[in-house]
């Protein structure tokens, strides 16, 4: 009889920062093994090199899945809990799409603290940075928020959503200044629109 073999899920999260928009998160497992060309830490690659890396990922990936939070949650239960429950979506959403065994897996998520899921779940500081299944779940959740946050663009064309995604940038200032929030602002970060 075969020995079944543990899986890895990383689990990581982006938009923590931004003024606007959804946190998103991403829950990835890998096949043990596997070498992605450029794989690191979302923040360290180019725009280019995380888009390359997505096909790759959702190709090579054994499962993988995104969450999302959205501005008026993150606004109800604050940012720490909402990057929580983004990943915690993110795992469900990944066992809702590939079933897999609950008791086979273990997983790494980035940072201080780990969300409430089914498996044993490991927070490890730069995760991101040293864990390849977090490398990957850091790419997924930022190219999907990315995208996103261009979308929305679309729509709120004065806020320049597409060039800043969200964050605290001088320009996102100044137009929040002129047209007031958007219906996707984080209201709940009021001291830091304009500061």
């Amino acid at each position: 009889m075969a020995v079944e073999q543990s899986l890895l899920c990383g689990l990581d999260e982006a938009g923590r920062g931004p003024l606007a928009g959804p946190v998103c998160a991403a829950a990835v497992i890998l096949p043990e093994g596997l070498q992605l060309a450029l794989l690191n830490d979302s923040k360290k690659l180019s725009s280019a090199a995380r888009e390359k890396l997505k096909i790759d990922i959702v190709r090579e990936a054994i499962a993988w899945g995104i969450g999302w939070v959205s501005a008026a949650e993150i606004d109800e239960i604050n940012i720490h809990k909402a990057s929580l429950l983004a990943m915690k979506r993110a795992f469900e959403a990944m066992i809702e799409e590939k079933p897999l065994e609950l008791h086979g897996i273990h997983a790494v998520a980035d940072g201080l603290f780990a969300p409430d899921i089914p498996v044993p779940c490991e927070p490890l500081v730069k995760a991101d940075s040293k864990v390849p299944a977090v490398m990957a779940a850091s790419i997924l959740a930022k190219t999907a928020r990315d995208s996103l946050m261009e979308y929305y663009g679309l729509f709120y064309p004065q806020y320049g959503y597409e060039r800043h995604k969200g964050y605290p940038t001088k320009a996102h200032r100044e137009a929040i200044a002129s047209w007031g929030p958007s219906p996707i602002q984080r209201m709940s970060f009021g001291k830091s629109l304009l500061s």
